[in-house]
């Protein structure tokens, strides 16, 4: 089996999408950066690779009794066992997962560059482990609380955060499927149409609002999210939350 020694992580807990699991420029001073004394590296194939970065299914039970137990994580002088956590790679692509005991990777995260350049060398001569899983039965399912990809790629850490915080409070509108607010907030967003808006009902104002909006990012969209979450106190934390870095960062900069 194969090992990697000092790999500092950044666990993000509970994300299903990879493209939520930040790679190193993206990390942030605030993060909880950890360090895996010890931690075994699988060489998988690409379909597996991208059902475990992908996803929060049950990992393959051959790939869990491998992994059992063989990493260490060093937290001061302690040095602690994990029961099931490793770093992958399909040779492409590579992160560490810990399942906290579970059977399904709670926690991802990305690897710093220096390592996966490690990772990359220490796979060259060998063969991918092909672990079995149900890949005929498994489809991604995509809905707007999980964004496609396409939706996502392109932005930074701070645009993604805000636009799942905008699909959040788009899925509280679309659950109370008020017309009058509907119709008030599509013409927010495109007031060019408010004589067409007016005579929409919910289902045509709700699919023009989200066909509007779903695309890029921009500060349209911001000013948008920053007026729905107003008065929803736990969107407004998250709202709060991410400005409140980006004013960190501005402030950096500016010394």
């Amino acid at each position: 089996m194969l090992y990697l020694h000092d790999v500092w992580v950044n666990w993000f807990e509970g994300e299903e999408n990879g493209y939520n699991v930040c790679h190193f420029h993206e990390w942030r001073k605030e993060d909880k950066i950890e360090l895996l004394d010890q931690v075994p590296l699988l060489y998988i194939t690409t379909p597996l690779y991208s059902y475990i970065e992908n996803d929060m299914q049950d990992l393959p039970k051959a790939m869990l009794d491998t992994i059992h137990k063989r990493a260490f994580i060093r937290k001061g002088p302690q040095r602690n066992v994990l029961e099931y956590a490793c770093v992958i790679t399909d040779g492409t692509d590579v992160m560490a997962l810990d399942t906290v005991g579970y059977q399904i990777p709670i926690r991802k995260s990305r690897i710093i560059p220096r390592q996966e350049m490690v990772v990359y060398d220490m796979i060259e001569n060998t063969k991918q482990q092909n672990f079995k899983f149900d890949s005929k039965d498994y489809q991604k399912e995509y809905h707007m609380l999980s964004m496609p990809p396409d939706l996502i790629y392109g932005l930074t850490r701070r645009e993604r955060q805000l636009k799942q915080l905008l699909m959040m409070a788009l899925d509280q509108l679309k659950t109370s499927n008020n017309l009058e607010e509907l119709r008030y907030w599509l013409t927010e967003w495109d007031p060019k149409q408010y004589p067409y808006i007016r005579f929409m009902d919910e289902n045509r104002a709700w699919d023009t609002l989200y066909e509007g909006v779903k695309n890029g990012w921009s500060k349209h969209h911001e000013e948008l999210c920053h007026k729905l979450v107003k008065g929803q106190p736990f969107l407004e934390k998250i709202w709060e939350l991410e400005n409140d870095q980006a004013d960190q960062k501005q402030k950096s900069k500016n010394q």
